[in-house]
Order: C-alpha cells, then sequence, then structure tokens
C-alpha cells in the first residue's frame, strides 16, 4: 500500500491512489491533516490546471511546498480533484 513519509512520520498512506506522470497522489482521507499547512505557492500546469501546494511541519522541522493538489482540475485530470502528491525529500513507498 503506497505511503508518503517525511522525518520518520507517515503523512498519508492508502491503497486507493491515483498514479498520474509517476506521481502517486493520495486520496484527501488518507493524509494526516496535523502535518499540512497551506502554502503561498501555485503552479499551473497545461492539462491539469492550477495546483496548490502545502508545507509540511514535523516536530518543529518544516519542508515547504512539499505537497500539492489540484483542488478544480481540468476535466483530463478529475480523477486527482483533492488528491495530494509530495515532492521535496518526501520518501513515497508503493
Amino acid at each position: 500500500m503506497p505511503k508518503a513519509t517525511w522525518n520518520g512520520v507517515v503523512l498519508a498512506e492508502s491503497d486507493r491512489c491515483e498514479v498520474v506522470e509517476g506521481n502517486q497522489y493520495f486520496p484527501p482521507d488518507s493524509l494526516k491533516m496535523e502535518y499540512f499547512k497551506p502554502s503561498e505557492k501555485t503552479t499551473f500546469c497545461p492539462w491539469k490546471g492550477t495546483a496548490n501546494y502545502y508545507t509540511v511541519e514535523v516536530e518543529g522541522q518544516t519542508n515547504p511546498d512539499a505537497a500539492w493538489v489540484y483542488r478544480e482540475p481540468k476535466s483530463a485530470a478529475n480523477n486527482i480533484k483533492g488528491y495530494v502528491a509530495f515532492w521535496r525529500g518526501v520518501t513515497v513507498e508503493s
């Protein structure tokens, strides 16, 4: 079952992930939201739309913009609406 960890803490774990462009996207109900803080960062993908980011905070350490979500994706990416993916040192194991 896919699992995302950082600093020894499980951030998300689910057997209902979606894989897009090699990234595991975790469903919203699998996230341990106490570790996520909304970020001001956004990026734009021509086929997915606008991504919003989260900073991950674990035991006083922060990992800026380490997770992203497409809250209102374009129709081609509707399967990942509200799902979260990770980078910047977050380990994702399948």
